[in-house]
């Protein structure tokens, strides 16, 4: 009875999970989203680099995501764009999404990280989403072709940064106004709104812009 006791008036070893209402995305949604979004992303990133690496050793090699004008990786892998930092792009990936995905394990094995997790977890994210966003743009604008796999990739980082930025401004890990971090637990409710807008709305500018060749396809 007295071991009883003692569990039952022992502190909460994750406050911050502990706060989360019983009806919210948080922390059920989280743990799994930053796996499974991280397990993509790495499986991406590193077909990325495979077919790199054979398009490196050979130039005339045709890599599998090249499916027609539109869709076509090689394309994209043979531009300054897919070395923006002197290597390949997805080396990054499979950096930043095997730390997502290491992360995400450790929140569903019943860890709950310190605050510094969830700052460096944040900057990841912004990085990430930016990168991705000008990707986007540079894919659509200036080099006029689109690579699934890139794409695989834009579609896991926007709802992990989407995901974690409102986990972060509802836990007060960001140094915010308490008016903002209301705002965010107001838009938690509808969380999957934005997200489908934001997503609808790259949809329609691929739409728009390769629109004389989509066509050609009805």
């Amino acid at each position: 009875m007295h071991g009883v006791d003692r569990a039952a008036h022992a502190p909460h070893p994750f406050p911050s999970e502990q706060a989360e209402p019983a009806g919210g995305p948080f922390p059920r949604l989280l743990p799994g989203l930053l796996l499974v979004g991280g397990a993509i992303g790495l499986l991406a990133s590193f077909v990325l680099t495979i077919e790199k690496i054979a398009l490196l050793k050979d130039a005339a090699y045709v890599p599998s995501c090249s499916i027609n004008p539109v869709l076509s990786c090689g394309s994209i892998m043979r531009t300054p764009q897919a070395e923006v930092f002197g290597f390949p792009n997805p080396l990054l990936g499979i950096a930043g999404f095997a730390v997502v995905a290491a992360g995400g394990a450790a929140l569903l094995a019943g860890a709950w990280p310190a605050r510094w997790f969830w700052l460096g977890l944040q900057a990841g994210v912004i990085a990430g989403a930016v990168f991705v966003h000008w990707l986007i743009v540079e894919s659509l604008y200036e080099i006029g072709a689109l690579c699934p796999y890139c794409m695989v990739v834009w579609a896991v980082t926007i709802p992990l940064f989407w995901y974690v930025t409102l986990h972060n401004l509802r836990q007060g890990h960001l140094p915010v106004p308490a008016g903002v971090r209301r705002a965010a637990a107001t838009v938690i409710g509808y969380h999957s709104v934005p997200l489908t807008v934001w997503f609808l709305a790259v949809i329609a500018l691929i739409g728009v812009r390769f629109w004389s060749y989509w066509s050609t396809l009805i």
